[in-house]
């Protein structure tokens, strides 16, 4: 026990709240913060600063690319940051009774959070793939607006229509223009090809599914089943307490990995056998369409992390 209070002594934690323009940050466990300016010469900076403390861990909650700056400069000085879901922090905030709500309230407790949970440092995306991430991002943008844009001439006057029905054929046209780019951009790596191919060979994943796990999901075929599970958002939590018994639902994860599972499950139940068979046996055990949809998406992911981690294409007998 002494030599852990030494160690933490000696190599603090450090929680940074980040916004646009500022960069909060708390030391833990003395309670030190300070605030720096939310730029390139402030974050070399601090890039100094929080080397020279020897840090255990720098934690910062993933707003969506703000805090991108700072944690890629702090990983090429080879310090341990990582990026969490926003929500961990603010469920371990109530837990240890943390009401207010500061910007240096927030850091502290992101400090605290490091030390108590210890989060996994991942490496960072490289540079082939956040340019994949935003390709498959921009697609997704399109659609939403295709989608937004069909509605509203459901309902337009007369007088807008035609400026919907333009508008929508030029979204088509862009859709069609990212679509050509994800693809040609796949194709410049191998590895990707080979895992693309991978992918593919499963009735019901398209190329846009594939292009997402590839650009969302690069720890496939790395992890188990049950991690693989988790970090998509489709591992089911139990709630359970006492004698009562309560639905198991789920929570966190990658959005848009789920999103993409879920658009490949609706033409995997059609022709994918195995997805249909397992679908099947859950709607006769009384199981809810949706319960039965997500544990297929669960199913499915398995299948292809196992397929990759083991470079094997589709046969129809993994199940």
């Amino acid at each position: 026990m002494g030599t852990v209070m030494n160690n933490t002594a000696s190599s603090p934690y450090v929680g940074i709240d980040v916004s646009g323009a500022f960069l909060d940050v708390a030391i833990h466990p003395t309670d030190e913060t300070f605030r720096v300016a939310n730029d390139a010469d402030a974050i070399d900076q601090l890039v100094v600063r929080l080397s020279a403390l020897r840090p255990a861990l720098i934690v910062m909650e993933a707003t969506g690319k703000l805090e991108l700056a700072v944690l890629k400069a702090l990983c090429q000085a080879r310090l341990p940051a990582v990026a969490v879901n926003p929500r961990q922090v603010r469920d371990f905030a109530r837990a240890t009774g943390r009401r207010a709500k500061t910007d240096r309230i927030d850091a502290l407790v992101i400090a605290h959070f490091g030390q108590a949970v210890g989060p996994v440092v991942r490496p960072l995306d490289d540079e082939q793939t956040e340019q994949l991430q935003a390709l498959v991002m921009r697609r997704l943008q399109l659609i939403d607006m295709l989608t937004a844009e069909k509605n509203r001439l459901k309902r337009a006057h007369h007088a807008a229509r035609e400026s919907l029905r333009d508008h929508i054929k030029w979204l088509e046209q862009q859709l069609d223009v990212a679509e050509r780019d994800i693809d040609g951009f796949l194709r410049t790596s191998p590895a990707w090809r080979q895992k693309e191919d991978l992918l593919r060979s499963v009735p019901g994943i398209g190329p846009t599914a594939a292009a997402t796990l590839i650009g969302f999901m690069p720890e496939l075929g790395s992890l188990s089943r049950r991690e693989i599970a988790a970090l998509a958002g489709v591992a089911p939590f139990n709630a359970d307490s006492g004698n009562h018994t309560g639905k198991r639902h789920i929570h966190g994860g990658r959005a848009i990995v789920r999103r993409a599972l879920y658009m490949a499950c609706v033409p995997a139940l059609r022709f994918n056998p195995v997805v249909r068979a397992f679908y099947d046996r859950l709607k006769k055990a009384g199981k809810p369409s949706k319960v039965a949809l997500t544990a297929c998406m669960r199913k499915l992911l398995i299948m292809l992390n196992a397929m990759v981690r083991n470079l094997t294409p589709w046969d129809g007998s993994i199940a």
